[in-house]
């Protein structure tokens, strides 16, 4: 899908392209990459790296176009996932600014609203890729809070679990924040690249916006850096739970066996050698029952003295 955005209090659409708009393009169809590459001009080659969900952050330049790519994190909808990151590439050529992601990603429409409500004055191309790196870093913080929230979430349900469903679900989330933290070393490291390059183009950009990125792309990585070493180490932690809780779980079931063995090994072996007068049992019947009894109240206590009951 193309929308065309002008900067007037914020960004609004408009249904036809003019100069100064940002081409919005979200998961394009084929049609809509046939447009770009026939009307705007955009290299095959870019859109071709654009698609790659692998591809990452960079700076690559060909004929009068400039293509940064960066990472942006989005929802997975697969059940059993978080979240992932994906490629969001940045096109240039004169006045012509055009952003292609092959996702819906939520940083876009919230950048939108978020100019509308903040009445944006009209943005350069510059700026606009700050925003958007900006845009992308806080939503890296605002996943990495739900991230959090379901750490401790699983770490309650592992306190008082035998099972491997919990130890599962936190390495699904240990493989989100590896994730996070690889896509956000790319991109403060294209942030780099950008920051020597904004002094040389004709175009001026905000340095206080440009501050912020730097400081937000820096906490979102710490952040994810941090997340990511306390469940590596609960991991093991629980590991060793789990297992200690399955040993406290046979140790007891063991212990309930040998006491119940008890009356079963007097009665098998009194069983049988026992007189009966008339049908009557005799009084070695009551001894019996009262040796299996004693016996069976003996093991309870020894094992309870124990602590293994």
């Amino acid at each position: 899908m193309i929308k065309y955005l002008i900067s007037k209090n914020g960004f609004q659409e408009i249904k036809q392209y003019s100069d100064d708009v940002w081409v919005n393009v979200i998961t394009p169809s084929r049609k809509d990459l046939t447009i770009l590459e026939n009307e705007f001009g955009v290299p095959t080659s870019f859109l071709n790296d654009i698609e790659d969900i692998d591809e990452r952050p960079r700076v690559e330049y060909e004929d009068d176009w400039r293509m940064i790519i960066i990472r942006v994190p989005y929802k997975l909808k697969e059940e059993g996932d978080f979240f992932g990151t994906v490629p969001l590439g940045i096109l240039t050529s004169g006045e012509k600014f055009i952003t292609i992601c092959h996702h819906n990603v939520e940083m876009i429409d919230d950048l939108i609203y978020f100019s509308r409500r903040k009445s944006f004055p009209q943005k350069n191309s510059n700026d606009l890729i700050l925003h958007l790196m900006l845009s992308s870093s806080v939503w890296f913080m605002k996943y990495l809070k739900r991230l959090n929230a379901e750490i401790k979430d699983a770490e309650m349900q592992l306190q008082k679990s035998i099972r491997n469903e919990e130890l599962l679900e936190m390495m699904r989330i240990e493989r989100t924040l590896v994730l996070f933290i690889t896509s956000l070393r790319g991109n403060e490291l294209l942030l780099g690249k950008i920051k020597s390059m904004l002094p040389k183009t004709q175009k001026p950009f905000d340095e206080d916006l440009l501050e912020d990125v730097e400081i937000e792309v820096q906490q979102a990585r710490i952040t994810a850096g941090v997340y990511s070493d306390i469940l590596a180490g609960m991991m093991d932690a629980f590991a060793a739970v789990i297992s200690n809780n399955v040993n406290v779980i046979m140790k007891r079931l063991t212990s309930f066996s040998i006491v119940l063995m008890f009356p079963t090994l007097v009665a098998s072996y009194f069983g049988m050698n026992l007189q009966r007068e008339d049908d009557i049992w005799t009084g070695e019947f009551s001894i019996v029952i009262a040796a299996s009894i004693l016996v069976s109240i003996v093991g309870v206590w020894f094992f309870r003295k124990k602590r293994w009951m």
